[in-house]
């Protein structure tokens, strides 16, 4: 499985050199390790699971709740600081990048899904948080330090903070702001 993914990384990156070199990317220990966390609390081994999980956001930086399901082929690029909660389901090929959470809002209620589901061939920018029992369609893409609060529809992207929805098929082009801190002083 760790062969694999190395050469599913090095298709991926072009910084790498060799399918070695990709062992030494954290993201890739942190699905492994989840794998065998996901095992074990599937198998209602739970204290063992977290235990994986916790040894794992030790080594790697990236926590993933034992819950969270992930698809094949999910590539955790840089990763430290990333979390996925315990309901996310991540699809296959989803590209994440650091900083990114996948979490909750707090504001949900009972105990059924309350996290992200993210679609197939996704792409999360660093530092986005995509937030509650939401969906990230499929082909999709969060931008940078983007927040995300509603359902972004397939093939669409969700920028800014809190993030607006792009159509797939939007040719307008997107007008960068500059934060009223950043503005210069009237005299």
């Amino acid at each position: 499985m760790v062969k694999k993914m190395a050469k599913m990384i090095r298709r991926r990156d072009p910084a790498l050199h060799s399918d070695k070199e990709a062992l030494l990317y954290p993201g890739i220990w942190a699905v492994v390790y989840h794998r065998v966390a996901h095992s074990l609390y599937k198998n209602k081994m739970f204290f063992a699971a977290r235990l994986v999980s916790t040894i794992s956001r030790f080594l790697t930086g990236v926590e993933i709740h034992p819950g969270a399901k992930l698809g094949r082929g999910v590539f955790i690029d840089h990763g430290m600081g990333s979390v996925i909660g315990e309901t996310s389901v991540v699809g296959d090929n989803v590209l994440i990048y650091h900083g990114v959470t996948l979490g909750a809002t707090g504001k949900e209620q009972g105990t059924g899904r309350r996290h992200p589901i993210v679609g197939d061939n996704a792409i999360i920018g660093a530092n986005a948080k995509v937030l509650g029992p939401i969906t990230v369609g499929k082909n999709a893409k969060v931008g940078a330090g983007a927040l995300v609060v509603h359902c972004v529809p397939n093939g669409a992207t969700a920028v800014g903070h809190a993030a607006r929805i792009i159509p797939a098929d939007s040719k307008q082009p997107i007008k960068p702001t500059v934060p009223a801190y950043d503005q210069p002083k009237q005299p």
